[in-house]
């Protein structure tokens, strides 16, 4: 399976059409669909259910389509490091993200990584721990900033210098709006929209404690923003941890007994970085571990 033959099935599958596919790759109508043939016979599938007018996938060109944007993604980034090899470091780094007053300080490290190298430029990736653990581990990304615990066996990694705060988001007609803290029994009855993941393994599940199962989960959403839209249309109570920024028509409210979470920049163990990612994570270290005395 060649690469090439890769990108011409995307560009079909793109156009769900073969001589606009052909017109865009350079190439004959006829040595596309040969080339398609060959690529349907040497993985024993169907790849398009063809008509007069269009294509479209079939269940495993789906899958194909899929599986090829990740395999051209990733050796897009495998050419990318091997070109990170001259004396004046360049070339891009991948980060994932999750929404945290700490991505503030990841920011501030960009910036002075930048002043001393500026012709490095970033990828970063917004998502859940989850999301960026599984991205680190298929080699889309370089490094994470992850809410804890890490996984020690699996990452090196070195903490933020604050603690992410969780609380409720309610609106101004909300009848917890003139609580000045909320605590789980004040959440009984009521409909929540919170973080995705295992309600009553989480964070979040282990604060309710026995009045877990006495609460509605309505929404879930991987990042606090979605949250945000779903709360304001009133179909739930927010709750969610505080970020640097505000939420039209919505109040924070602490948690009590306060409820904190940790955040760290994480990496691969054994993991051979690209001469530009490994400066960085070496610059990042430093930084932090002169802000919190960490050490990996």
């Amino acid at each position: 399976m060649e690469l090439r033959v890769l990108n011409y099935f995307l560009a079909i599958a793109r156009e769900e059409n073969f001589t606009k596919a052909a017109n865009i790759l350079h190439v004959t109508q006829p040595t596309l669909s040969r080339q398609i043939a060959d690529l349907e016979q040497e993985l024993g599938v169907k790849l398009f259910v063809r008509s007069n007018h269009n294509i479209i996938l079939t269940e495993d060109g789906m899958i194909l389509k899929r599986r090829a944007q990740e395999i051209l993604s990733l050796a897009d980034k495998t050419k990318r490091d091997f070109l990170q090899k001259d004396d004046t470091l360049s070339g891009t780094i991948s980060i994932g993200s999750g929404e945290f007053r700490s991505t503030e300080y990841l920011a501030k490290i960009i910036s002075e990584f930048r002043q001393k190298y500026p012709n490095v430029k970033y990828e970063v990736y917004s998502g859940n721990a989850g999301n960026i653990r599984d991205y680190i581990e298929r080699g889309f990304l370089d490094i994470g900033l992850m809410s804890e615990p890490i996984d020690m066996r699996k990452y090196n990694f070195v903490n933020m210098p604050i603690k992410e705060q969780w609380g409720v988001f309610v609106q101004n007609d909300s009848a917890l709006y003139e609580k000045k803290s909320i605590r789980p029994e004040d959440l009984v009855g009521m409909s929540l929209v919170t973080a995705t993941g295992d309600f009553n393994q989480s964070r979040i599940g282990r604060w309710l404690g026995d009045y877990r199962e006495q609460v509605k989960i309505t929404a879930t959403a991987n990042l606090p923003y979605n949250e945000a839209v779903l709360a304001k249309e009133n179909i739930g109570v927010m709750l969610s941890i505080k970020l640097n920024c505000t939420y039209e028509n919505l109040s924070f409210i602490p948690l009590h007994p306060v409820l904190e979470v940790s955040t760290a920049l994480a990496w691969k163990k054994e993991q051979i970085f690209s001469a530009t990612t490994s400066a960085f994570i070496n610059f990042a270290s430093r930084y932090l571990k002169s802000i919190t005395g960490n050490k990996l």
